[in-house]
Order: structure tokens, then C-alpha cells, then sequence
């Protein structure tokens, strides 16, 4: 069935927005979000090899456009995706070791050697830390790649943040993993003597984190021309924060609202809620929109071309951020005492879309949407977001609800933060599973993940996106992400073989079905 809808007009589309609609968000399509992480792999965390290749291979199987990631930063404390030590590198355990037992720089026993410690579908972060950095520096100490023009080329092209990150991480591990907050006061400054004196005492370790990001850009390539090729995009995930523990905020202080000895003067939140009488505290550092915008936004768009490298689409977390964002006090240890300031607006946004290089944008703007918001939506033309979980509060009008969807948005049944369709379905009470019941037309929690795959398909959002859990109709203990907790988020991941060759068949006859088959 071809995509033959029409496209109606919308202020997005109007003379008054700063681009033409995007090629491929403006046409009917569907994918899936699974974080790299989350792929089968027998090293522990999902990586970029050859398992990647067999879920891009699933994906054109079912009919899919789009494979949508989390963040593939560095993880730090915790293994969050969204606390980076940078916005820019690519995180080392997603590094595939079997490229470099084909290249003859690690060998088969020395993969094999390890023992990952796996529990089932569980990543085990601690063992990953204890183990992976040993097989990638026998790696780093067999290869011959700074005799590569392709080495010299990434490194120039990547000259705005490489050499500021491999410093910061050689200098974390000089000093045993600790925030460089509490490094020697003339290296917690930036000052250019001590960087100078540490990257020459370390330039080994220096070396071995360039390295690093060269082997997973050189992996990301491959691995994204081989999903264009298959006619996949991929759907990149960019917070709006970065970590206060990154080298972004110890190289670039002046981009930050920090003091003159680079402490925070304020952090980033949300205010208190029905939810949460304390509010909630994030802890981010804020930028110094003020200097950010004398300096033409440079850092921003940075930014913008490193994930117009690595995506096809990104999606800004957190977009309300660009509108208005809530400043605590760095002292404060709730964020009763926050304050909303006004953010860039569309200074930033045309910074973003200068920089952007034909890489399409999405904007997260769940939560309260401000009229701002609304109005730098219709602005910039970007799609927003609608999540199916959050539509059954008895509203009529609630914007949630696929009835009320327009074309240019994302539709998802529920995001990383939220729970599987199962899980969600199943914590409700009696009472409160009547109206999604009686709206999708099911009877119990198995019938409801098909269900709601058939409803957003039939909506009118141009893009629907199901996490590979819901696709599997996984219960609630395959739960990606519980907000505002540690110990047991972001560890799932898929099992060898769970996504059939039926189950691919039975998406591809839904896209066709409901017009969202691959162009």
C-alpha cells in the first residue's frame, strides 16, 4: 500500500516557519526505540557489531523506518545515558571487541576470557567497568592507527572537544574517578600550564582515549550507513543538560552559570507538584544563555554538527528548557526555592538549524506545555511528542488521546521513563483500567500491546514509535528507567532470538495496513 495521505496544511508548514517540513518525519511512517545498550551481545552491554546489524536487518523485515536510541555518550555514576562526562564522545562500552579480533589486535581467547557475569536479560555495570578498559588498552597497545590518515582526519574534525575530553578522562583516572571538581585548584580551572603539565605526564592515557573515540566513530559509521542502506534512519536522543561531572563543563566554564572558582551558582530542576511536594533536583549545571549568545551560541553548534554525524533525526530532550528554565540555588537540597528565568528561544534554534546539516529535530515537550512552548513549536516547525500511557485521565480534550493527534508529532505508547504496556496495564486499578479498556477494546494486558500498535498506526501522527519491550508485549519487569531512583535502571536488554522473523511480519502487515510502509 502506498503512503498516499495527503498532507494538510499546518502552521508548522507555514511561511512564517524557519524551514520546509522534514523530508521523512513529514511522511507516514512507524519505528522502534531500543538503546544500543540493549542489544544481545556475549560482552556484557550491547555494542556496534554484528547484532546491531541483525536488528537494523529486523527492522526492514517489519516495515520499520526509524530506530530510535537513547543518548551514546560516556556514562558516569549511576549508568545514565542522560549524566554524560561529555556531549560529544561516543561511550566506550559500545565498542564491538570482535572488529578488533578481525583486525588481529585482540584475540578469540582473550574475548573469551572474561567472564561477563551475565544474569539473563540484566547488564552488570560493575563487572563491565572491572573488565572492559583492560581488553580495549591490549587494543590500544597493538594498534597501529595514529599512522592512519583516517586517524589524523577524525582528530581535526573533532578538534573542538577531543583532546579537552581525552584530558579530563586521563586526568580522572589519574586521580582515582573523582569529579574534577575536586582535582588540584589550578587543573580544576582549566588553566591552560596545568592541562599543559597534565597531558604531557599523561599522554599515554591521553592517547588511549582519543583512541577510543576514533574506534567508535569508525564502528558508528559503518553501522549507520549500513541502517540508511537497509533504509533505516536513526533517531538520535539529545539532553538538554549536560553533567556537571563532564568535560564540557570543565573546559568550556564560561558557558556555565559557575562562580570564580567554577562551583555552580545554580542548578537545574523542576518546581514542586502535585507529584512531588519538594520539587525535583537535578543537580545540572545551567548555561550562561547571556554568553552563550555573545559567542554566537559556538558551543550549541558544536554540538548540533557532532550529532548531525552520528543521526538522521535527533530528538532535544527537555525542549521547554529552550523556552524557560528553573534555577535552584546550588546550596539548596530541594527545589522549593527555584525560580523560572526565560531561555534563548528562537536565537538558539536558528543557531541549531544552521548547524544541523539536514539532520531532523524533534522536541520533547511533555510535561506542561507553556504557551512559549506552543508558540516556538509553530516557530521552529519541529514535531512534538504525545505518549498514549498519559491519555486515559477522563478528559475529553486531553491531547494525549490519538483523536485529538495532528500530523506533525511523534506518537509513542510510552517512552524509556515510562513502563511497558503490560506493566503500566497491570499497576492499575479495576477502576482505572475501564477506559483504556473500552477505548482499545481489550480484556486483559496480553491483548493490549497489538491493540495499541493498531490504534496509534491508524492515528494521524505522522511518526509512531514502540519500545521493542511493548513490541514484545514484555511485562513490567523489562522497565527501561524508573525516574528519580538508582540501582536497577537501564540494565535491560533483549535476549538472542526474541525478535522474530513473525513478529516482523506481523509489523510490516500493520505499516502496510495503516500506510506507514517505508518509502
Amino acid at each position: 500500500m502506498p503512503n498516499n495521505y495527503p498532507e494538510a496544511p499546518s502552521a508548522a508548514a507555514s511561511k512564517n516557519s524557519i524551514r520546509s517540513r522534514h523530508p521523512s518525519l513529514s511522511r507516514r511512517g512507524a519505528g522502534i526505540l531500543l538503546p544500543i545498550s540493549a542489544l544481545p551481545s556475549a560482552y556484557g552491554i550491547g555494542n556496534l557489531g554484528k547484532e546491531a546489524r541483525k536488528f537494523i536487518d529486523f527492522l526492514e523485515k517489519a516495515g520499520q523506518t526509524y530506530w530510535q536510541v537513547l543518548p551514546v555518550g560516556p556514562t558516569s555514576y549511576g549508568d545514565s545515558p542522560y549524566q554524560s562526562f561529555s556531549a560529544f564522545a561516543g561511550n566506550p562500552y559500545f565498542i564491538d571487541p570482535e572488529t578488533f579480533m578481525e583486525e588481529g589486535i585482540l584475540t578469540k581467547d582473550e574475548l573469551e576470557s572474561i567472564s561477563w557475569q551475565e544474569r539473563g536479560d540484566r547488564i552488570e555495570y560493575s563487572t563491565l567497568y572491572e573488565n572492559r578498559f583492560s581488553l580495549l588498552k591490549k587494543a590500544f597497545s597493538r594498534s597501529s592507527h595514529k599512522e592512519t590518515r583516517e586517524y589524523i582526519s577524525f582528530c581535526l574534525k573533532n578538534s573542538f572537544w577531543l583532546e579537552d575530553y581525552a584530558v579530563f578522562m586521563a586526568c580522572k583516572t589519574h586521580f582515582g574517578g573523582i569529579s574534577w571538581q575536586e582535582w588540584p585548584k589550578e587543573l580544576r580551572l582549566f588553566q591552560k600550564e596545568a592541562v599543559l603539565q597534565y597531558s604531557t605526564l599523561l599522554e599515554e592515557e591521553v592517547e588511549f582515549w582519543k583512541f577510543c573515540q576514533f574506534s567508535f566513530f569508525r564502528q558508528w559509521k559503518e553501522l549507520r550507513e549500513y541502517a540508511n542502506s537497509k533504509g533505516v534512519l536513526i533517531i538520535g536522543d539529545m539532553p538538554i543538560y549536560v553533567a556537571m561531572d563532564s568535560a564540557d563543563v570543565w573546559s568550556h566554564s564560561r558557558y556555565f552559570q559557575l562562580d570564580e572558582e567554577h562551583r555552580p551558582k545554580k542548578v537545574a530542576g523542576v518546581p514542586p507538584d502535585a507529584f512531588s511536594e519538594d520539587g525535583q533536583l537535578w543537580g545540572n549545571p545551567l548555561y550562561d544563555w547571556e554568553q552563550m549568545e555573545k559567542d554566537d551560541f559556538h558551543w550549541w553548534r558544536e554540538r548540533m554538527k557532532a550529532a548531525s554525524r552520528l543521526f538522521d533525526c535527533v530528538r532535544i530532550d527537555h525542549f521547554i528548557g529552550i523556552c524557560r528554565y528553573f534555577s535552584v540555588p546550588a546550596e539548596d537540597t530541594t527545589s522549593k526555592n527555584g525560580s523560572y528565568y526565560p531561555g534563548p528561544g528562537m536565537k538558539l534554534i536558528k543557531a541549531i538549524q544552521e548547524s544541523a546539516e539536514g539532520t531532523e529535530i524533534i522536541a520533547e515537550d511533555l510535561g506542561i506545555l507553556v504557551p512559549e512552548v506552543e508558540e516556538l513549536l509553530e516557530e521552529s516547525g519541529y514535531p512534538g511528542m504525545k505518549v498514549l500511557q498519559f491519555a486515559f485521565d477522563g478528559r475529553k480534550d486531553n491531547d494525549h488521546l490519538p483523536y485529538m493527534y495532528r500530523r506533525n508529532l511523534v506518537a509513542y505508547a510510552g517512552t524509556h521513563d515510562n513502563d511497558t504496556l503490560v506493566g503500566w496495564y497491570e499497576s492499575l486499578s479495576e477502576e482505572e483500567r475501564k477506559l483504556p479498556s473500552e477505548f482499545l477494546n481489550i480484556v486483559d494486558s496480553e491483548e493490549l500491546p497489538v491493540a495499541a500498535m493498531r490504534l496509534l498506526y491508524a492515528s494521524p501522527a505522522n511518526t509512531v514509535i514502540f519500545q521493542a519491550q511493548d513490541v514484545l508485549g514484555l511485562p513490567g519487569e523489562a522497565r527501561m528507567n524508573f525516574p528519580s531512583t538508582m540501582g536497577e535502571n537501564w540494565r535491560w536488554r533483549l535476549l538472542p532470538g526474541q525478535l522474530s522473523d513473525s513478529l516482523a511480519g506481523t509489523l510490516k502487515n500493520l505499516a502496510a495496513i495503516f500506510g506507514r510502509e517505508r518509502a
